[in-house]
């Protein structure tokens, strides 16, 4: 029986780089054997112009009979002005939460070919190779009460709140601590422990859940230092875990470590491996439609999914080999060009299909 995936392209940039990441599965399916059913259903702007809705029933029933989730980008300077509650991003974490995908993986990996492409010195990042986890479903962005309300003396203020159960510190720390033990076995846990009572449950977490893994090194780093270390050494770094919105920033920060955001992909999962799956860039609407985007994040979302959800370890090495290959090659799109000669959006996800093919 074939697995079913959905496919979503959002907006902006999405359809775009989806299409060529179709184009990689399509491969797949005729020359590998990959038995996949490809669904496609609007999400975020382009959702909400059809339905009035950012995350439509269908869309959502779709998702939750689907094994996989293959997500563009979405948000757009032309929705700001909605209810907050019909913007793009709505979609997106309401996604999320339905699906109770808690577990955020984000590798960032340097390429040797893109060496040049980061802003930092090659000494500093070559080889460069973290993860980092971030839990996806609780913290600042979903807590209760959340709103903007008028004060007795008529002035406005803003609120939020950062909330968060053991029981979700408890299964991102081992959704960490599973990973680190198939790579360098040595977790760093961010948080803000010396000023916030979150970060104090947080931390002791996670120490109690590493006693379950003797073999994983456990340390602590605030994030503000985090955020430091990641810029000064980051390749002291092997397994990054820590809430929702500490995970949102460092993870960006770590992404500009391999030279471009454009490069990176990212896994949501369940605590069955169902997982959603799309590059860590936004919809960059300054350059959509103009066939400049850079697919190969997309692409590599599409090898995660293969290792993470459908099992297909082999068809996700070929992806990435693949990739490597093309970038061998010298192709560039122009975010990694460095200032040379760069290809389309379309280009580059048919250099990868040739790869696929040799």
């Amino acid at each position: 029986m074939s697995t079913k995936i959905a496919i979503l392209p959002g907006d902006g940039i999405g359809p775009e780089i989806i299409n060529e990441a179709v184009k990689v599965l399509e491969c797949l399916q005729q020359d590998h054997a990959l038995d996949v059913e490809l669904e496609t259903a609007a999400i975020g702007g382009a959702a909400y112009d059809e339905s009035g809705s950012p995350l439509p029933e269908s869309t959502l029933n779709l998702c939750k009979s689907a094994e996989a989730i293959l997500l563009g980008a979405v948000g757009g300077p032309q929705y700001e002005s909605l209810e907050r509650e019909l913007r793009p991003e709505k979609g997106l974490l309401g996604l999320r939460s339905e699906l109770e995908l808690f577990s955020n993986l984000r590798p960032a990996i340097l390429y040797p070919q893109l060496a040049n492409a980061s802003s930092l010195k090659p000494e500093i990042v070559s080889g460069l190779d973290i993860m980092i986890v971030r839990e996806l479903t609780g913290g600042i962005y979903f807590g209760q009460p959340r709103g903007i309300r008028t004060l007795d003396n008529g002035e406005k203020e803003g609120y939020n709140t950062l909330v968060y159960a053991e029981h979700e510190i408890e299964r991102i720390a081992r959704s960490a601590f599973d990973v680190a033990m198939k790579r360098g076995k040595k977790v760093c846990s961010v948080d803000k422990a010396n000023v916030l009572e979150v970060s104090e449950l947080w931390r002791e977490v996670m120490v109690r859940v590493s006693k379950e893994y003797p073999e994983v090194e456990l340390s602590h780093m605030y994030v503000d230092n985090a955020s430091m270390q990641l810029v000064k050494w980051p390749k002291q770094f092997d397994v990054m875990v820590t809430k929702n919105m500490f995970g949102d920033i460092l993870s960006d920060t770590a992404a500009m470590l391999t030279g471009s955001i454009g490069m990176l992909p990212s896994a949501s999962l369940d605590k069955n491996g169902k997982g959603m799956y799309e590059p860590i860039h936004g919809s960059a609407p300054d350059i959509a439609g103009t066939n400049k985007a850079n697919p190969l994040a997309t692409i590599l979302s599409v090898s995660m999914m293969l290792r993470y959800s459908l099992n297909k370890t082999e068809l996700a090495d070929r992806i990435e080999q693949a990739v490597s290959d093309v970038l061998d090659q010298g192709m560039r799109t122009e975010d990694i060009a460095d200032g040379g000669s760069f290809v389309s959006t379309q280009e580059m996800g048919d250099a990868v299909v040739n790869a696929l093919k040799a």
